[in-house]
């Protein structure tokens, strides 16, 4: 059977929604948020908005990104046409739940939205698993780990207790999925295209100091999920920043200021750094560094930016394009960098904090317009023939 192009692979459809749903959510809340429209029924305005970019937005492009990169590690074909369209349908759903919860109910809203990481795992680990590909079973982790956030808030939400500890279980499970993610895809993207600019110095490989990283990382997260405050977080979380950021250093993004595709995935992944660096001084002195600039380092920062990057990138690839950044693609990228830039200034500041609220929800904004109306066209038609 032959199906439409934004149904024959998950990147199509799901990148195209999730960017849809990333410039719908913010201004939508901005609304609910100064009183102007009731959105979040039981949940509150910040809960829903909190859930909807991560549950909403990043867990659709993780799925997308998960459904495409699968067939290239198991050789399987990828999930396409009605399987991938109930997949989408499940998510469209949790939406309306989320919005309807006061009409529908927590218990039924709760069940609706669920349904889509456990679906996404299912499906997933059915493609890994029949493709005898066990090294990226530890990807599937992460989207557990994400799932099982989803469901304390939920549970949270129902027994009217504080999704705090949800919500920075769930954010820790998408850092750590960059972590590690991003972590591949940054240095390889930067290796490839140094070789062809005849470069002499490449990325470092990785190595056993690389994987000490990503270790300190996730248990600097584990302890901020469990223990935010204190000194164990603080020791963790400043020793997760030198080392990534060590990382960082090594994979050469100085030399690559002439690509911005790749420029973006190394500004995307110093978000990482930046939010454990915060963090270290945040779990000893809230005073000094506001909460809220940890979690929109790591949400607006490292979240936004590289799912933008590796949507951008992944499309041009697998639509046939020209690996190179456009004027459009330079602009979403300069919008994405400034709203996570404004979104953390904006919590160290009471007097002009709405308007830096107000300023960095419309850089997110028309970053992912701009996203809809250039890269839409490409995401909807099939893929051209040949590169020139």
């Amino acid at each position: 059977m032959s199906y439409p192009p934004v149904l024959q692979h998950a990147f199509r459809i799901c990148f195209l929604l999730a960017a849809i749903w990333a410039a719908a959510a913010v201004p939508l809340w901005l609304l609910a948020y100064t009183g102007i429209i009731e959105l979040a029924g039981p949940y509150g305005a910040i809960n829903w908005h909190a859930h909807e970019l991560v549950f909403g937005y990043a867990a659709l492009v993780v799925c997308g990104f998960l459904f495409t990169a699968i067939p290239n590690w198991t050789g399987r074909l990828p999930v396409s046409g009605w399987p991938l369209a109930s997949l989408v349908l499940i998510w469209l759903a949790g939406r309306v739940a989320m919005m309807q919860a006061v009409h529908l109910g927590p218990m039924l809203a709760a069940a609706i939205d669920v349904a889509f990481l456990a679906a996404v795992l299912a499906v997933a680990g059915r493609e890994i698993v029949a493709g005898k590909n066990w090294r990226n079973l530890r990807v599937l982790v992460l989207v557990g780990w994400l799932l099982l956030g989803n469901v304390a808030f939920h549970a949270a939400a129902i027994g009217g207790h504080a999704i705090d500890l949800s919500v920075r279980g769930s954010i820790g499970a998408l850092i750590a999925l960059i972590t590690l993610v991003g972590g591949r895809l940054t240095p390889s993207f930067t290796r490839n295209w140094l070789v062809k600019q005849s470069a002499t110095q490449l990325p470092a490989p990785f190595g056993t100091l690389d994987a000490v990283a990503i270790g300190s990382g996730v248990a600097a997260l584990l302890s901020w999920v469990i223990m935010p405050d204190g000194a164990p977080t603080a020791a963790l979380a400043a020793l997760a920043a030198i080392l990534l950021a060590w990382r960082l250093a090594r994979w050469r993004g100085w030399a690559t200021f002439a690509e911005p595709l790749l420029v973006i995935l190394h500004i995307g992944y110093a978000f990482v750094p930046l939010g454990f660096a915060l963090l270290a001084v945040n779990a000893l002195r809230p005073d000094l560094i506001p909460n809220n600039a940890v979690v929109h380092a790591w949400t607006a920062g490292a979240i936004g930016t590289m799912t933008l990057a590796v949507m951008t990138r992944a499309t041009l690839g697998h639509t046939g394009q020209a690996l190179t950044a456009t004027p459009a693609t330079v602009a979403i990228y300069v919008a994405i960098v400034l709203a996570a830039a404004l979104r953390i200034l904006a919590a160290f500041t009471v007097e002009w904090h709405l308007a830096l609220v107000d300023a960095a929800g419309a850089a997110w904004t028309a970053a992912f317009l701009i996203f809809v109306g250039s890269y839409g066209p490409l995401l909807c038609r099939a893929r051209r023939a040949k590169v020139r």
